[in-house]
């Protein structure tokens, strides 16, 4: 193991400077026909929200596709667009990193923020590993009850941010962002932004069922996931798998990874069976890949994480990145 503790130690130290490169800036206009803005830090929430506001707003989202939110810097124009804003949908919970000095900038100033974490059944981290026994799989023991800080270091403390990757949390985030829109500005016609936000949770709730149904030919014991950080204890929440490790143990992809901690989650990966490492999409799989070459015959398989995909992607949108990542976790894990 001490030809993979060098190894890993040389892509940490690379990976070092890939976490401090800037993402790309997006410049987007808002309108001039009078209607009221609504910014939204994240490309995800981005999509949610023009899907629920059809014509009632001008949608400004600040992220482009490809962003790793823990890393974004705004640039002055889209600074001004945030405190400028008629109301700003945020994810919260610490998720926008690189945002927070200006989203309380602009709470301060008198924008209204909406934090869609704050409406949802929340976890924390440390429940992201949390062995998921015969007994265990229900609601129960996933309350709030119990959730404190002793026990945590700097790596996955407090809550985790990551709701969206449980559709059905993100239903209850989309119903709360209309009633917050409904009461925070007054030019909007409340029925109307009902009916056009309607559909669209339908379709969200729809979503997911069909994940439920596409992760059936998973079988309870190939429900595991070693994960790139901590970014699916939702979905493995609400589809019952197990977090069995992750190769950046924090939520944040600007932390880093220890050689001997990799070197021994390579011996769990192999000692399990795991047949698969799940990557981000927006960030370096490197780590991943050698990881998995020194657990033998592990496959790497990306999914999207904290962005969505490009436009000619199969995670274009919300609804098309959960299936997608639903339908790649299900083909990881089945087994032939």
């Amino acid at each position: 193991m001490v030809s993979m503790t060098r190894s890993l130690g040389g892509i940490l130290a690379a990976g070092c400077l890939v976490a401090t490169a800037c993402s790309a800036d997006t410049a987007v206009d808002a309108s001039s026909e009078g209607q009221p803005t609504v910014v939204v830090t994240t490309n995800i929430l981005g999509d949610v929200v023009e899907q629920l506001v059809g014509e009632a707003f001008e949608v400004v989202t600040v992220m482009p596709v490809g962003s790793d939110p823990h890393s974004f810097q705004p640039s002055a124009q889209q600074v001004n667009q945030i405190t400028q804003a008629d109301a700003l949908i945020v994810s919260g919970g610490g998720f926008e990193e690189g945002l927070l000095d200006v989203i309380e900038s602009a709470e301060a100033e008198g924008v209204p923020v909406f934090e869609a974490l704050s409406v949802v059944k929340a976890i924390d981290f440390s429940e992201d590993h949390e062995g998921h026994d015969d007994e265990g799989h229900d609601d129960e023991g996933h309350d709030d009850e119990g959730h404190d800080d002793e026990g945590h270091d700097d790596h996955g403390t407090g809550v985790d941010p990551h709701f969206f990757t449980d559709p059905g949390r993100m239903v209850d985030a989309a119903r709360g962002l209309v009633d917050f829109l409904a009461a925070s500005v007054d030019t909007v016609d409340d029925e109307g932004l009902n009916e056009s936000a309607a559909p669209y949770i339908a379709e969200l709730e729809a979503l997911e069922r069909e994940v439920e149904t596409m992760l059936a030919v998973v079988p309870a014991n190939r429900r595991v996931l070693v994960t790139n950080h901590e970014v699916f204890g939702y979905f493995a929440d609400r589809f019952d798998f197990e977090i069995v490790g992750t190769v950046i143990p924090s939520g944040s992809t600007a932390d880093g990874a220890s050689a001997q901690a990799l070197a021994a989650l390579a011996d769990e990966i192999a000692r399990l069976g795991v047949p698969a490492i799940f990557a981000d999409t927006s960030s370096s799989d490197q780590l991943a890949q050698t990881l998995a070459a020194e657990a033998g015959e592990v496959a790497v398989v990306e999914l999207f994480s904290e962005s969505l995909g490009a436009p000619d992607s199969d995670g274009a949108t919300y609804i098309q990145m959960v299936r997608s990542n639903a339908d790649r976790v299900a083909g990881a894990l089945a087994g032939g």
